[in-house]
């Protein structure tokens, strides 16, 4: 009895008249649960059994695997409504189409047109990977992919690997990977590619359809579809290696499980193995050197504007005030690559005006890739109007007032003049601090006079407090910050004392004092880590101690092979390293003009668990493990895909529950 005919004897019985109610609440309901009861037994009254059959293909034009094709329309047949999910993203043609494929769903059928004109001798693969399910229950097809050649034969040979990014070893989903039997460098350049795959969230590909020969594997983050490399903002994965396809008979082994701790049995399936089938590459993007100015100047705060560009240049822009006068205007803040520009107004008078005109000069990359002096007339306009500040003012002004008036009615002290805003510092101290901590002041504008005579350090020594030397500069490539450098001893107290107007920023505002307690830890609070490196010739390698959110906590340079971190707190930590080439202290990314590979970059396979007072030295072969199994996946951000369908199982459930045996049929469709 099922669910529909449950509902019309219900449906009956509710429509019977009073006596007959009552008459089925003395004699009926026991007999009629009886009834109820015994069919729950005897068959489903949820309604049986669930559809878990993916779709089945009944017939396609042209035949899948046909030969000697030349329509360009392919129809797949099944024999239950169907559709795609994420097809745009799932769906890859091959040989890559330069006019974009129309693939539809309709009904019981799929559709796909080829815009292209077909190439001679050539075999064709649709890949529709896992993007097929039944119309009702979403079960997947699987993998699928179809093939028809327009010569005498099929090429079925496959190639298949991992696109990692060569700066951290993440998976990289969705990049563009293909093959050339052009071997010739310029050909990644001029050519599109023969056939191609794309990456999935494991960062692995597969290229389907390939034909006996040697080949060239690249990877393209393919901006404007053509199937070639002509941006540098595409990221691109290239090697020299060149491969030839082959196959050969193998065995995969299916463990079937009975629950979670026992095996049921053991399936051998024969199946052709592939190969190359490990093949990795490591992708990058270029150093961006077309030069444009980003977008228009902005003011976010009146006494500064910014101007963004794509790429730095050691020649600076030259304003020129259309109504202002820009002689001695600003005081040049820039980034170290010097592609962000901030000036700030020296004078109050300007800082007050709404908009600036100006005249920008700047050079730019025009179509042919060589510089050339642009000028543009821009209105910087600020985003608050001095209008606007001035009401805002005098709202604080006027709060400000009525707090001094209520002190002076209660008898309290009371201020007559409202003092001026004082110069706020970002104080970068900790009162517990670790001994190789850097200590920084950031200064909210920048300065007019830096007074380092109104600093103090001192330190406790048996009750005593004794002036300590430090070191004060400004840092490096910075307008604002500065470095507060002292040596500072495990297990000591300190006290860092600033007096006020310490600091004067160019508009007369002056810092407040300033005390802080600084208490260093002792030793006995930190773990010291010592990794032994081999599997790289004598070069210089950069070693980075990472977090569980693989962000950079301490960076050394190894020294006799001996990478040395000290002071660390106890916890759990991770490793990274790369070859610094060029010696400059950072990761740098390639240059596929001049054949120069992105540096290469390592991670230690295992987590690095670390105990106060414990020394801990790690052998560390760089190469000792493949690459694609060296970075962790608690730190790898790029996971698999979760969408990824598969088939489910639910009668098997159902059954297990039910405490009956399931056996799946098989349907000859």
């Amino acid at each position: 009895m099922n669910h529909k005919e449950m509902n019309v004897m219900r449906k009956r019985i509710l429509n019977l008249g009073m006596v007959w109610k009552m008459l089925f609440a003395a004699f009926l309901i026991p007999h009629f649960s009886f009834l109820i009861s015994s069919c729950a037994r005897m068959g489903q009254p949820d309604g049986g059994w669930y559809d878990d059959d993916p779709p089945c293909i009944i017939g396609s034009t042209p035949a899948d695997g046909a030969t000697g094709v030349t329509a360009k329309k392919v129809t797949i047949l099944f024999d239950e409504y169907i559709k795609m999910t994420n097809a745009a993203e799932k769906v890859i043609v091959s040989p890559p189409q330069l006019e974009m494929p129309e693939i539809k769903e309709a009904g019981k059928k799929i559709v796909v047109e080829l815009k292209d004109s077909l190439k001679p001798n050539m075999t064709y693969t649709i890949d529709f990977s896992d993007a097929i399910t039944d119309n009702n229950e979403g079960n997947p097809l699987g993998n699928y992919t179809f093939t028809f050649s327009t010569g005498e034969q099929i090429d079925t040979f496959e190639v298949s690997g991992n696109v990692l990014d060569a700066s951290n070893l993440e998976p990289v989903k969705g990049i563009m990977v293909g093959l050339y039997d052009d071997l010739s460098d310029s050909a990644f350049k001029t050519k599109p590619l023969l056939r191609v795959s794309r990456t999935d969230g494991r960062g692995r590909f597969v290229i389907k359809g390939v034909a006996p020969g040697e080949y060239r594997v690249f990877a393209l983050q393919d901006a404007d579809g053509n199937y070639v490399f002509n941006q540098k903002s595409e990221m691109i994965a290239y090697s020299h290696q060149t491969y030839r396809p082959s196959s050969k008979p193998d065995i995969r082994q299916d463990t079937i499980w009975k629950d979670t701790l026992h095996i049921d049995n053991i399936i051998q399936t024969p199946y052709t193995h592939f190969y190359p089938d490990d093949i990795v590459l490591l992708a990058f993007q270029e150093i961006q050197t077309n030069r444009y100015l980003l977008k228009l100047p902005e003011r976010t705060e009146p006494d500064r504007f910014t101007l963004y560009f794509s790429y730095g240049n050691p020649v600076l822009p030259v304003i020129k005030g259309l109504n202002f006068n820009e002689q001695d205007a600003f005081v040049l803040e820039s980034s170290a690559k010097k592609d962000t520009l901030t000036y700030w107004l020296r004078d109050t008078t300007l800082v007050n005006q709404d908009t600036l005109r100006m005249e920008l000069s700047y050079l730019m990359t025009d179509s042919s890739g060589v510089l050339i002096t642009q000028v543009d007339t821009v209105d910087v306009l600020s985003k608050t109007s001095y209008e606007k500040r001035m009401k805002d003012r005098k709202k604080v002004i006027e709060q400000w007032e009525k707090k001094q008036e209520k002190q002076k009615k209660r008898g309290e002290p009371y201020d007559s003049i409202m003092p001026p805003d004082p110069l706020k510092v970002k104080y970068d101290v900790r009162q517990q601090m670790d001994p190789d901590y850097l200590t920084t002041f950031e200064m909210p504008a920048p300065l007019a006079r830096c007074d380092t005579s109104a600093i103090h350090l001192y330190t406790k020594i048996d009750s005593l407090w004794y002036n300590t030397p430090y070191d004060f500069h400004r840092k490096d490539s910075t307008l604002r910050i500065y470095e507060f450098i002292a040596e500072w001893q495990p297990d000591t107290e300190y006290s860092l004392e600033i007096d006020s107007a310490a600091f004067v920023d160019i508009y007369g505002k002056a810092s407040v004092a300033y005390k802080q307690g600084i208490k260093v830890h002792s030793l006995d609070d930190y773990a010291t880590l010592l990794m032994q490196l081999s599997g790289v010739s004598d070069t210089t390698v950069i070693v980075e101690l990472l977090d569980k959110s693989d962000k950079p906590l301490k960076q050394v340079k190894a020294s006799g092979g001996t990478a040395e971190f000290f002071y660390l707190s106890p916890g759990t930590y991770y490793m990274r390293a790369f070859i610094d080439r060029n010696g400059n202290g950072q990761w740098d990314t390639g240059d596929y003009d001049k054949d120069l590979q992105a540096e290469e970059v390592y991670y230690y396979p295992k987590s690095i668990e670390c105990k106060a007072k414990f020394d801990v030295t790690l052998p560390w072969n760089l190469k000792g493990t493949p690459l694609t199994r060296q970075k962790l996946g608690e730190i790898t951000k790029q996971k698999p895909d979760k969408e990824q369908q598969k088939l489910r199982n639910r009668n098997a459930e159902r059954a297990q529950q039910l405490g009956i045996e399931y056996v799946k049929k098989e349907t000859v469709k």
